[in-house]
């Protein structure tokens, strides 16, 4: 028998008189037998309702109840998650990703790196295969407890706190250091071009290294000179997630309002000196970093035609952003349908250059440790702007 227009409930009622029909003997069938609309039947159907006959779809999204929603969506929507951005993309023609590089670009490589995977720790041994990004286990893996100290390239041994630092500073103390610099010029005559010598790239995003300062040893440390070391800003904001939200990667531009007057990053200003020698202090920190990076990447352009001998010409794009310009036409040099990469670096040229790349690879330099930033920034222009006969104290730099 089919039966057309019921309800759900009208169903269970009829079901439930069955089984009570069954189970009552026959010769109770004359007396008041209890009926498939009595209160009993209408509550035991109601609750086989509940939990046998659940409510049909369809269901929306919005109903749905997922665990995490929030810090999925906001990671979602962050750096950390974007596959085809350069950061994790850059080898999809390849379709692998060089050990070195996997630690920070691939959450499967940094789990391996870490030995988080059940391996021994270390850049894995072969190539990582490309797609993946920064995931919930880069930060989220319950071995990340066992990292107590990260190493940085200068050679640092940066004891962590938490797992969200020990992932942080993994990934953001760049490739490069002082030390490295130091070996490359030996004791090379300051001013005289070697094509021996390369451009030595501090890599990208270098938050931990900035924030560190001279502790960390990420710059070029000009001798007899002293750096200010790890950045602690305010103690109660003093980590990376203090200041970001850890999955949007956002600022929480709310918490500066609780003691600086404009909590717009930009506009902080941290001190009542003028670092860029303009008097100007209603402005913020930034823009004495940016100004100062600005005269000194001028100075770097200005030596390498006037000292090293040959103009150059920087392209932030391109791998390794210093590109020869021999005739001096603002254009860069080709050879076979490619860039000529700069080779007339001189160890004064060399210090100079890393120690702006480094200043300007960390955007939130400003925030992160504007001392040290400042401190690099004023010993690189000092001291390139002795052999270029530049008046260095009229520009009334303050370091």
């Amino acid at each position: 028998m089919i039966y057309t227009g019921l309800k759900i409930k009208d169903i269970f009622k009829i079901y439930v008189s069955f089984v009570i029909l069954a189970t009552v003997p026959a010769q109770s069938f004359a007396q008041d037998v209890t009926t498939p609309t009595s209160p009993e039947i209408e509550a035991i159907a109601k609750e086989l309702e509940l939990f046998v006959m659940p409510r049909s779809g369809p269901f929306h999204p919005d109903q749905i109840k997922i665990e995490n929603q929030l810090a999925i969506s906001n990671w979602a929507r962050s750096g950390h998650s974007d596959a085809a951005s350069e950061s994790f993309a850059h080898w999809n023609a390849e379709g692998e990703i060089p050990p070195a590089c996997a630690t920070c670009h691939s959450g499967a490589g940094f789990r391996i790196f870490h030995g988080l995977d059940g391996s021994e720790r270390g850049p894995s041994a072969t190539p990582v295969p490309t797609g993946g990004v920064v995931d919930c286990a880069t930060c989220h893996d319950p071995g990340l407890t066992s990292i107590t100290e990260v190493k940085f390239p200068s050679g640092l041994m940066h004891p962590v706190a938490s797992t969200a630092e020990a992932s942080c500073m993994t990934c953001h103390q760049g490739r490069a250091s002082g030390v490295q610099i130091t070996a490359a010029v030996g004791t090379r005559d300051a001013d005289t071009p070697d094509p021996a010598l390369n451009f030595i790239n501090p890599h990208y995003a270098v938050a931990a290294a900035t924030w560190l300062g001279g502790y960390g040893g990420a710059g070029y440390h000009y001798p007899a000179k002293t750096y200010s070391g790890r950045f602690f800003h305010a103690r109660p904001v003093e980590t990376c997630v203090s200041c970001h939200e850890p999955h949007s990667l956002e600022v929480a531009q709310q918490s500066c309002s609780t003691c600086h007057q404009d909590g717009t990053p930009d506009n902080i200003r941290l001190s009542r000196i003028s670092y860029d020698g303009s008097g100007n202090l209603a402005k913020g920190i930034r823009s004495d970093i940016a100004a100062n990076a600005e005269r000194l990447h001028g100075l770097v352009i200005e030596y390498s035609k006037s000292i090293a001998g040959t103009p150059m010409v920087y392209d932030g794009h391109s791998f390794p952003y210093f590109f020869a310009d021999a005739n001096g036409d603002g254009r860069i040099d080709q050879a076979d349908g490619k860039s000529v990469a700069y080779k007339a670096w001189t160890p004064r040229l060399l210090k100079a250059a890393y120690n702006w790349k480094l200043v300007t690879s960390d955007a939130g330099a400003f925030a992160h440790n504007p001392h040290y930033a400042l401190e690099l920034l004023y010993d690189s222009i000092e001291d390139i702007a002795g052999p270029l006969g530049q008046d260095f104290a009229s520009w009334s730099l303050y370091r």
